[in-house]
């Protein structure tokens, strides 16, 4: 069951969405818009065009019965029905065309919600088409980091942005984690829920030693100099085919100086490396590859969510919160989120957003990889969007607690993300647990 929202809130979101998306095109030339054919991007052109259609199909047309807003819309942005390879040869609708599609479809959604509370329904399909919106920014984000264009400017939004002091350094050690049972996943009442959450199911977790701050560039940088990239016996045997495969020899957005040391890319600009800050787009495989050279291990997706949930309920036991920290919104001295900081903050920073046993960045900076494939739980049903997580059931392993760049509206700890062990063009890096 969706907890109701109010419109104003609604639209709020969904004008919040759409500033960020138009920031994201803006700087990019005609050239840019569409980009070359690779199998982790869409070309942008078609992107925005999707995400405009997706709110027009499930909301206008499949609720109210609307007739279509754009001749051609469903032979061009049905990501299902049009295969990908083909999206950089489709005759889509040109820029100024699609955005005034776009702002033709927002219109009409604010004007169709009543004054005060939506409905249940209105509530759930305004909240996940935006989010739905919010994802493919994050994707139109990427994107402009795999292909090195002009760095984005966000500009803040309804959102506070408040002022605070970062804090550098590294934050090392192990949290020591008691473990117990507990329920894994969202339960009906927990408001807006994604399928692939439902429904809460209890687990057992042993007690266990868990990194209080993702894996450091600074650490990453050893298993690179130590040869981890050459010593086939730290990677597993589809690891090993891609690193073979793609010729790979250090994270992929790094480059060795002058004097030994290691530039990074962000966007168009190289910068020494940050030595404190999370390593981020590195994929499962080196993910692993590192546990293996470290003696170390990826937390189980059921460990990662205990150690960002539970929290002692002062009867000397344990119960379960949305957040690290309890119950709580993320707030900007919590969690590196929205984009605003323009990258990754030192593993030292946002201890307000501490778990209960000193685990810290649990929540924003980088995606974390957890060592479990995604599957779903037992009942699972897929809502209105059935494709949204079913296809991907066992073939992508899950990630974890959003990035810097995630809106943090629609993430909380119990939010399960999932990509294929190859990618590594998202803002992905991951903490470590002792061997059990």
């Amino acid at each position: 069951m969706t907890a109701q929202v109010s419109s104003d809130d609604l639209i709020s979101i969904l004008r919040s969405a759409r500033q960020r998306t138009l920031e994201l095109l803006d700087g990019l030339t005609d050239e840019q818009l569409v980009g070359p054919q690779l199998p982790i991007l869409n070309p942008t052109i078609w992107e925005i065009g999707h995400v405009a259609w997706f709110y027009e199909y499930f909301i206008l047309r499949q609720e109210d019965g609307r007739q279509p807003l754009l001749e051609r819309g469903d032979m061009l942005y049905d990501s299902i029905a049009v295969a990908h390879d083909t999206r950089w040869e489709l005759p889509v609708y040109p820029l100024d065309e699609m955005k005034d599609y776009m702002a033709t479809v927002l219109d009409t959604l604010v004007d169709r919600l009543d004054s005060g509370l939506a409905s249940e329904r209105d509530s759930y399909l305004y909240q996940f088409t935006a989010f739905h919106e919010d994802m493919h920014d994050e994707a139109f984000t990427w994107a402009r980091q795999t292909l090195a264009y002009p760095t984005p400017v966000f500009q803040p939004d309804r959102l506070t942005v408040a002022q605070r002091r970062a804090v550098t350094g590294a934050l090392d050690g192990d949290a020591d984690i008691p473990g117990g049972s507990f329920r894994l996943g969202s339960r009906p009442d927990d408001g807006f829920v994604f399928d692939n959450e439902k429904w809460a199911h209890d687990v057992v977790v042993a007690p266990f030693r868990m990194a209080r701050a993702p894996v450091t560039c600074r650490a990453f940088a050893e298993f690179v100099e130590d040869g981890g990239y050459t010593r086939d016996a730290l990677w597993s045997a589809d690891g090993l085919a891609w690193r073979r495969e793609t010729g790979a020899e250090h994270p992929v957005y790094w480059r060795s100086d002058a004097s030994g040391g290691w530039h990074v890319r962000l966007f168009d600009k190289w910068s020494d490396l940050a030595p404190d800050a999370p390593v981020v787009h590195v994929n499962w495989h080196e993910a692993n590859a590192y546990c293996q050279w470290a003696g170390r291990r990826l937390p189980s997706e059921a460990e990662w969510e205990f150690a960002a949930t539970m929290r002692p309920d002062g009867n000397r036991g344990l119960a379960k919160f949305d957040y690290p920290w309890g119950n709580d919104p993320v707030t900007p001295d919590r969690a590196n989120m929205d984009g605003f900081g323009m990258g990754c903050a030192d593993t030292a920073d946002y201890a307000a957003g501490d778990n209960a046993w000193g685990c810290r960045q649990l929540i924003g900076n980088v995606w974390e990889w957890t060592a479990d494939t995604f599957n779903p739980f037992d009942g699972f049903a897929p809502d209105d969007y059935k494709e949204y997580s079913q296809p991907l059931f066992g073939e992508t392993k899950v990630l974890r607690g959003g990035s810097w760049v995630t809106r943090s509206r629609y993430i909380n700890a119990k939010y399960r993300n999932y990509f294929p062990p190859d990618r590594l063009d998202i803002f992905a890096g991951f903490r470590t647990c002792a061997e059990l």
